[in-house]
């Protein structure tokens, strides 16, 4: 008896821009603004210019945190989403981040609108600041990758808690691929 072919899709992974980033939050690590009221300095020793306010969500407490990415397989098999706060991603050391997004549905189904899923190349120096309820998921491409996270503290702990098994994930939805769709998903290099 001969198996059934399991359909293909394939995402294709566009460069990271601040249009086609937008329906998912903003792109972080921008060139030094030259409007002269932009919230920037500079001079022969360093500039620094403000690029976005993080917000962690009512009542949230912002953490930084360090994750190395090391899924090279570009096999999408499952999203996740966090309810409460933004999160932002800045690959360090030179490397980068294959990054897909997808805006969670407007039905009120908490669940992600796959017809709006999307794939980004995010370079070392660049970053991605992610909308409360922007479902994800992170690979690389030249190897193990650390990270710098912004986060809420408290989704830190529910995300552990539920991946060790200890609860059930409150502010983090985790959703699996095969569960949506009979299909499997590829980004396209």
């Amino acid at each position: 008896m001969e198996r059934e072919r399991q359909r293909v899709d394939e995402i294709p992974i566009e460069a990271l821009t601040e249009d086609a980033f937008r329906a998912f939050g903003r792109v972080l690590g921008t060139p030094l603004p030259k409007d002269a009221g932009a919230l920037a300095f500079s001079h022969p020793g360093s500039d620094f210019w403000h690029a976005h306010d993080f917000d962690p969500g009512e009542g949230g407490e912002t953490e930084v945190l360090w994750v190395n990415y090391r899924d090279a397989s570009l096999r999408l098999r499952a999203l996740e989403a966090h309810w409460l706060t933004e999160q932002a991603i800045v690959p360090l050391g030179g490397r980068e981040i294959v990054h897909v997004v997808c805006p969670t549905r407007d039905d009120g189904s908490r669940l992600p609108d796959l017809a709006r899923l999307r794939c980004f190349r995010v370079g070392s120096g660049m970053g991605v600041c992610m909308r409360p309820g922007c479902w994800h998921a992170s690979f690389v491409l030249g190897g193990e990758t650390t990270c710098l996270m912004l986060t809420r503290r408290s989704t830190t702990r529910d995300l552990v808690a539920h991946l060790r098994g200890d609860s059930v994930a409150v502010e983090t939805g985790i959703v699996s691929m095969a569960s949506l769709v009979q299909a499997e998903w590829l980004l396209a290099v």
